[in-house]
């Protein structure tokens, strides 16, 4: 059934169904899944049939686990800023998730690094090749959402300048769903390196 806004009437904005952007959004996610997924079952395919040890990865990859939940724990938290019109919360809220997804980024250089001072190479061998390749498409993915969160705290901070100016950007129905659309994005690259973390622990420990 098609949403209504407190007025009454249809609002394409409030749709999550049949807008064009969360069309576009869920044809990405479904891309990026059947990407993973098919990468995934190429290393179990190549490992198996070359018989390739397999690789224990760095605690960092744990740990950045928890990094990325709280990036998308801070984004939660703008979003609920958001719906309560608390300009200095959202824009903390967003400050926050950034600082975090930079960390992340910053911590998987470091984690790739430790991998190479233990001599897996990229190249070494197809179980190595798989790792990099795989962890390094979901890195890339991160640094595709930076520029929307950098553009979602640039905008609320010049367009908050005065009670008037703010009460119009808390009730933009475009801002809300692009919100919306960026923090479905967030969740799921955290589920998925969530899965990444636990495809090559139980290929490790289950080998």
């Amino acid at each position: 059934m098609e949403k209504q806004n407190q007025k009454g009437y249809f609002d394409e904005y409030e749709n999550t169904t049949f807008h064009p952007y969360n069309i576009l959004l869920f044809l990405a996610l479904f891309g990026i899944t059947a990407l993973f997924l098919a990468m995934s079952a190429a290393f179990i395919y190549t490992r198996v049939q070359a018989q390739l040890p397999p690789i224990k990865l760095p605690l960092l990859f744990v740990f950045n686990t928890l990094i990325l939940l709280g990036s998308s724990g801070t984004l939660i938290l703008a979003k609920s800023c958001f719906k309560k019109d608390d300009t200095k919360g959202y824009q903390n809220a967003l400050l926050y998730t950034i600082v975090l997804t930079l960390f992340f980024l910053v911590l998987q250089i470091i984690a790739w690094y430790t991998l190479f001072s233990n001599q897996y190479y990229l190249g070494k061998d197809n179980s190595t090749s798989y790792l990099y390749v795989i962890s390094g498409l979901h890195f890339a993915h991160v640094i595709a959402g930076l520029p929307f969160l950098f553009l979602f705290l640039k905008t609320a901070r010049k367009q908050m300048k005065e009670p008037v100016s703010v009460l119009v950007y808390f009730s933009d129905p475009s801002k809300r769903l692009k919100l919306r659309l960026l923090s479905i994005y967030w969740h799921f690259l955290d589920f998925l390196w969530i899965y990444l973390v636990l495809f090559f622990g139980v290929n490790y420990w289950f080998r």
